[in-house]
């Protein structure tokens, strides 16, 4: 045969015949049962032809059109082979990739299974009717395929796993109509018979129906709201594991694409779902059973190292993070991998590592299964095969190709157990499990008070008293068996954690409201117990902040950010801010809900970066202030952005005729700690809104016009509803407006021609004070700058310095005695921050006219170091209450985050504060 073949077809043995008859006999074999085989391959130059999906569809289109059973069963049988041998032959002569490769006998899957499909339905409406729903719509049947068919990643001698599903209940409209389900069953129980029976020409695929709800006994077709049921009510981890790959190939593709859609948040939670862990790792355990039982040891596929191995790495990260980040959901593996290390939940050698490693893996199951048609995932042993798979691989030696084989085994395992071994347990565990026995009350009062004594617990009474509250807390009793299961392997490792800090009570005790927080959210408690780093992380930061703590308790996705490695070394970029919430934002398109979710979430992650950074010493108080600046501004752009865009949705572009046609700006301006760059942990926004509309015909230009005084107050009021509205996400910020015009009893929002004219004509001194720290954030351009051209023409008008004098010592002796709180306040009382801004206000107001530059800084330190350029104040005096400034509110942020463990730091700043004293006496005195 191969010398008859060689003679007949001179072109087949150019294009490599000799070597692909010499490492495949089932390419041989192949060529002897299909007389027709090889002019087939020297059609249109195939064999050197990269073969796309289209074409391996468009070639087999007339199966669906065959008229007898037997005919296009052998027709479907000698499709399959004929591309199984284009392939085969395309891959041993190196001129496919292996992506290529799979995507061909992925569609050629597709095409097959398809023209059953078409064939089998066309033959049961000719007998039935067409199947329809109650309104008479057309009812299809839908194929989805799991598994490496799903992922579009077959093999050579793959199994195909299907699921057959429809829309909705009724019944065909024939005369010998039938409904639905039964209909349904008829046409999947004939693909199945046309695709999986063996006959003379041997079989197109094996058909896997156990993958379907309720398994082998379930019904072999469900429609819609059954499988939605099913899944929601009995669905578990395995499930979700295999519909990660769910496809739709053959039947109603547009109706399985929209049912995959409503699956989706079964597969994909949007919290960071790390009770995986556990399902997965047993899965592996179960599969490492039937291995050792079978002796499967040197199975690639399944064997230590395996390709199962690299898979279950890449779909543990999509179960865990596919929800939040939609790169994971990809159904092929290399492209998800690649997702992995650009996301940098594994360093991007071992992401490079795996990837080689699976094509390189995949390429050799490939060229086993490919020497006889077989479904093997082991090397052979038979001498013969041997030497064909070296040819294969272009290597010389079984030893050379079994050692690559091994090294690159070892190299998954070893990514395996970084990623799945569970956590080792702390030293105390270790050494007879003593805090096990504490936590579930099995020790009495004497060696318990030892044992936490011992450890580092100053009030062993107090700690006991923390457990005890914890166990019999509502949460806890009512957790299920799998949740205590997780917080009794939690609690001894908090315990330990707590030991090792100075603050330990303290530390426990801002733990367990942590803890008691998610006892009924089981994913978090297997975050803790999967994530040591995670938990070392909320250690840190309970013991150093009980605000810290309380955040987190309250909003426990935060518990994401503690498995970032780099929380406490690195501080949060603030260029990489927009992007990162424009990612978050992305999915939620115009749902108002899911944006403020979405802003929410982002904020709290980034506060809670920040604060980390803090924590550590990376950042300064005053970098600190500057990166909570920047998010602020960030949330209010996208704020005001998702606010406008609706409201011109509903009602139009707002429109002026001024003399000539326009749309008129809308800007917000920030006052306070946001408008001088100084925002500390839990800031409020001090707000005030302008537009510049004017002239005659103000109105929007939608069918639901507004006039654009409602426009742009509608406007404000959803800012600040997105802002401050309570969600299950938290809040934004609290929002305070009264610093515009007239205050609580003026308009929500001012134009700015009226705002210019009430600054320059009745407000207050102190109201100027607030417009030196004032500076538009978000809004259109063109106007801000108008706005900030128009507030240092306001502050650089000349001043009666005796009046201006007067008017700030006033407003000042009426905040210490309205603010007087008996404790020692760092920013209020005499001496502190407060001080330094309204000597550095008075200072700017009185200097202005003759030196307007300084009114291009609006925080107290850059208003300090403009007056010094200028020659209004000594340098010296001005980093004196510069530096005072900076240690003033480094104690700021710290009593903020240490809650009631802070320390007054009275002596260490009574100097600071007698030297600020001192300067107020001198100035304004």
């Amino acid at each position: 045969m191969p010398q008859q073949l060689r003679e007949d077809y001179p072109d087949l043995a150019d294009k490599g015949l000799e070597h692909v008859l010499a490492v495949s006999p089932y390419i041989e074999h192949a060529f002897a049962r299909d007389e027709g085989l090889a002019e087939w391959l020297l059609t249109a130059d195939r064999l050197e032809t990269v073969q796309s999906p289209e074409a391996i569809a468009e070639r087999w289109a007339g199966l669906r059109e065959m008229e007898q059973e037997a005919d296009l069963m052998r027709a479907l049988r000698r499709a399959r082979n004929r591309e199984m041998v284009l392939c085969l032959w395309r891959d041993l002569q190196g001129w496919a990739s292996l992506a290529e490769t799979l995507a061909a006998l992925s569609a050629t899957a597709d095409t097959l299974i398809s023209a059953a499909h078409d064939w089998a339905e066309a033959k049961l409406q000719a007998r039935h009717g067409i199947p329809r729903n109650a309104e008479g719509e057309v009812q299809s049947l839908v194929v989805l395929a799991l598994g490496k068919l799903g992922g579009q990643e077959l093999n050579f001698s793959s199994d195909v796993d299907l699921i057959f599903v429809f829309p909705e209940a009724g019944e065909t409209d024939g005369e010998r109509c039938l409904d639905n389900e039964p209909f349904f069953v008829r046409l999947g129980q004939q693909m199945i018979r046309l695709l999986d029976e063996t006959t003379a020409d041997g079989q197109v695929y094996r058909v896997d129906m156990r993958l379907r709800p309720f398994g082998a006994s379930g019904p072999l077709v469900m429609n819609f709201t059954g499988v939605e049921t099913y899944y929601q009510l009995h669905g578990r981890e395995w499930e979700r594991y295999a519909l990660i790959k769910a496809r739709p190939v053959a039947g109603d593709i547009e109706a399985g694409e929209d049912l995959m859609k409503t699956l989706r948040p079964f597969v994909y939670r949007r919290y960071l779902d790390y009770s995986v862990f556990g399902s997965l790792r047993d899965m592996k355990q179960g599969i490492r059973r039937e291995v050792r039982r079978k002796g499967l040891e040197a199975n690639i596929k399944l064997g230590r190292g395996g390709i199962r191995e690299i898979e279950f790495i890449a779909q543990l990260f999509q179960l865990i993070r596919g929800g939040r980040e939609p790169a994971l959901q990809s159904r092929r593996l290399l492209p998800v991998l690649a997702a992995i290390g650009e996301q940098g939940h594994l360093e991007k050698t071992t992401v490079a590592e795996l990837s080689q490693a699976y094509e390189c893996l995949r390429r050799l199951e490939n060229r086993i299964q490919g020497l006889h048609d077989a479904q093997t995932h082991d090397l052979p042993r038979d001498s013969d095969d041997q030497a064909r798979l070296l040819k294969a691989m272009d290597m010389a030696e079984w030893s050379e190709l079994e050692d690559r084989v091994a090294a690159v085994r070892q190299t998954v395992a070893a990514a395996f157990d970084d990623v799945f071994v569970g956590p080792a347990l702390p030293e105390e565990q270790q050494s007879g499990n003593a805090f096990a026995d504490l936590w579930q009350d099995r020790l009495d009062e004497a060696p318990a008070d030892k044992l936490l004594r011992r450890t580092g617990f100053e009030d062993p009474a107090r700690a006991r008293q923390l457990l005890a509250s914890l166990r019999e807390s509502h949460p806890v009793r009512r957790m299920g068996e799998r949740g205590r299961q997780r917080l009794d392997r939690l609690l001894p490792s908090v315990l330990h954690l707590a030991a090792g800090k100075d603050n330990a009570v303290a530390t426990l005790q801002q733990m367990l409201q942590v803890v008691e927080a998610i006892a009924t959210r089981t994913a978090y408690l297997a975050l803790l117990v999967e994530n040591p780093r995670a938990l070392e992380h909320l250690g840190r930061l309970c013991s150093a902040s009980p605000w810290v703590a309380d955040r987190i308790a309250r909003h426990p996705l935060l518990l994401d950010e503690l498995i970032d490695p780099r929380i406490f070394q690195q501080a949060p970029a603030p260029e990489d801010y927009a992007q990162e919430l424009d990612a978050l934002l992305r999915p939620a398109g115009e749902d108002l809900e899911r944006l403020m979710d979405g802003l929410r979430e982002f904020h709290q992650a980034v506060v809670l970066r920040i604060v980390a950074a803090d924590i550590n010493g990376t950042l300064s108080a005053r970098q600190a202030s500057d990166r909570l600046t920047l998010l602020a501004e960030l949330i209010l752009d996208r704020v005001q952005s998702i606010a406008r865009a609706d409201l011109i949705r509903r009602h139009g572009h707002p429109r002026c005729q001024d003399p000539e046609p326009r749309e008129p700006g809308f800007i917000t301006v920030a006052y306070g700690k946001l408008g001088s760059h100084e925002l500390a942990y839990g800031s409020d926004l001090d707000l005030v809104f302008l537009h510049d509309s004017a002239g005659e015909e103000q109105q929007t230009d939608g069918e639901r016009c507004l006039d654009n005084g409602q426009f742009f107050a509608r406007l404000a009021q959803r800012i600040i509803h997105q802002l401050a509205t309570p969600t299950p996400a938290g809040v934004l910020y609290e929002v305070d407006t009264r610093l515009r015009p007239s205050g609580a009893s003026g308009l929500l929002v001012s134009g700015l021609a009226a705002f210019v004219q009430y600054q320059s004509e009745k407000a207050w001194t102190w109201e100027h004070q607030a417009l030196l720290r004032a500076r538009a954030v978000a809004g259109e351009a063109g106007l801000r700058d108008r706005f900030e051209q128009a507030r240092r023409e306001i502050l650089a008008r000349p001043r009666d310095e005796a009046g201006l004098r007067d008017d700030i010592v006033a407003m000042r002796s009426r905040m210490l005695e309205s603010h007087a709180s008996g404790e020692d306040d760092p920013k209020r009382d005499a001496g502190g921050l407060v001080d330094i801004e309204f000597l550095a206000q008075y200072w700017a107001l009185r200097h202005a006219a003759d030196h307007p530059e300084i009114l291009a800084r609006t925080s107290t330190i850059g208003l300090l170091e403009a007056l010094a350029e200028a020659g209004c104040i000594e340098r010296a005096q001005a980093e004196t209450l510069a530096e005072a400034a900076e240690q003033l509110r480094a104690a700021i942020h710290a009593r903020t985050l240490a809650g009631d463990r802070a320390i007054r730091q009275a002596e260490s700043l009574a100097e600071v504060r007698s030297e600020v004293a001192r300067i107020w006496d001198q100035t304004l005195v």
